[in-house]
Formats: C-alpha cells, sequence, structure tokens
C-alpha cells in the first residue's frame, strides 16, 4: 500500500531507531523533489515529488503525484519522472541516473526503480506501512532479482515527513 492510500500512514526520519544519517550530497536534488511534492500538494495530490539526475547529478526530470488529475493508478511521482527521464535519453535502461523520492518507494516504483536500471535510490521520509525499500519490504536488494540499486535513505526526512503529515492532517 503507498500512502497514497493511506491516511494515517507512518512516516519518520531515517536517522531514527539507530540508522546512520544519510551521506551528503543530495539535499539539493532533494530539495526540487520536494517543490514538486508542495505543487502537486496544491493541486489536492498526495505530496510526493521526484527526480531523476543524470550521472553527473544534473536533472533529467522532475514529477510530482498526478493520480487524481489523471486517474491513472501509476500516477505516483517516481513512476512519471521515470517515465520523462527514459524519454529524454531516449532509451528505457537509466544506468547511472540516481532517482530521488521524498517518500520512500511503495512496491510499484520500487519496481520500475529496479526495471528502469537506476544505479541509485535516494529517500527522504520512510514509509512503515508500505516502504518498499527497507522498511515493509526490501525490493530494491532483494538478491533474488538481477538488478539492485543502492538505497540512500533519509535525506531531509523530517521535512518529507512534515509535508505528508500536514497535509493528511488538513484532510481528516
Amino acid at each position: 500500500m503507498h500512502a497514497d492510500d493511506q491516511a494515517s500512514a507512518g512516516y519518520g526520519s531515517a536517522g531514527a531507531a539507530g540508522v546512520p544519517p544519510p551521506p551528503p550530497g543530495y539535499e539539493e536534488a532533494m530539495r526540487l523533489a520536494l517543490a514538486e511534492a508542495e505543487r502537486a500538494a496544491a493541486r489536492g495530490e498526495v505530496p510526493v515529488g521526484a527526480v531523476v539526475l543524470d550521472e553527473e547529478g544534473r536533472t533529467l526530470a522532475a514529477a510530482g503525484n498526478d493520480r487524481e488529475a489523471s486517474g491513472d493508478p501509476t500516477g505516483h511521482a517516481e513512476v512519471l519522472a521515470l517515465r520523462a527521464a527514459a524519454a529524454a535519453r531516449g532509451t528505457w535502461r537509466l544506468d547511472g541516473c540516481t532517482l530521488v523520492v521524498t517518500l520512500e518507494p511503495c512496491t510499484m516504483c520500487a519496481g520500475a526503480a529496479v526495471q528502469s536500471r537506476v544505479s541509485r535510490v535516494v529517500y527522504g521520509a520512510v514509509d512503515e506501512r508500505g516502504g518498499a525499500a527497507g522498511s515493509l519490504w526490501d525490493v530494491l536488494r532483494d538478491r533474488r532479482l538481477y538488478h539492485r540499486p543502492e538505497v540512500v535513505m533519509g535525506v531531509l526526512a523530517e521535512e518529507c515527513a512534515a509535508l505528508l503529515s500536514a497535509f493528511f492532517a488538513a484532510r481528516r
């Protein structure tokens, strides 16, 4: 289950529960993803944003959730950003790229990251009820899969979690 489907989900900081803080270097990209999430919230969408960076750290694509507007169940920020990055590159293979997302990916989005061959997935808030990057499931590091991207968690986690919590609190 993705955060879109659960108003009472547990979002948290990756630094909690003894998890080390993330390495520096992804804050700027996460701020771009947060801006996408804020735009999504302004449209009435669950505030999740994603950015795809190329090998040099340049932004290839950015997106926010659009499930409500599009009526598309796959309209998660990660899927939209990966599609746009693939279109920009002219290939579905995003080797060397980094997916940066404000919320730990769900199973669908983690699967899309694996299938796109991104080298790294960076996320902010932990999704304890639907995360598929180590919280509930660990699709991204499943040894049975051919491709396993590096996972970096907790980048601007508190800001990412606060945005989601405020969004759902306003709807209760």
